[in-house]
């Protein structure tokens, strides 16, 4: 699984990192499993976490998303393993210069301008590009070492 960031305007979306999916459990699992993961506030305020249900399994109040696809969104908590993730502002600046040019090579697209415009939504990955991707971060995280 692989993360892109999100879009903000004038600021050129680029992917996050990855990890392999260990094994998919339900929402109320999660919260069960993962406390350290259940939304709240932090200190300043911002809304962290990624558990969105409370201790019923009910939408959790911080989580602002529509309730119309709430039980979707529930069904497939992913536990993930073997993360790489692009942490330093060194990594985040080489990936975001990378990013579009490396996708299209990738996925062997016509490059583009927006990363959607590259891979689309829920692109799905065969095994050499998935180590393509993996070994191109993997790189970026060895020569900011």
């Amino acid at each position: 699984m692989f993360v892109i960031s999100g879009a903000t305007k004038g600021v050129q979306q680029y992917v996050v990192g990855g990890f392999e999916v260990a094994e998919k459990i339900d929402a109320l699992a999660a919260y069960n499993r993962f406390p350290e993961n259940r939304l709240q506030l932090n200190a300043e305020g911002k809304v962290v976490g990624n558990v969105l249900v409370d201790s019923t399994g009910k939408q959790h109040p911080l989580d602002t998303h529509s309730p119309t696809n709430f039980a979707s969104r529930i069904e497939n908590y992913l536990v993930g393993v073997n993360p790489v993730a692009l942490e330093t502002p060194a990594e985040v600046a080489r990936g975001r210069s990378e990013t579009l040019d490396r996708l299209s090579s990738i996925l062997e697209k016509r490059r583009a301008n927006r990363v959607i415009d590259v891979m689309g939504r829920w692109a799905r990955l065969d095994q050499v590009q998935i180590e393509k991707t993996l070994d191109w971060l993997q790189g970026i995280k060895q020569q900011s070492a």
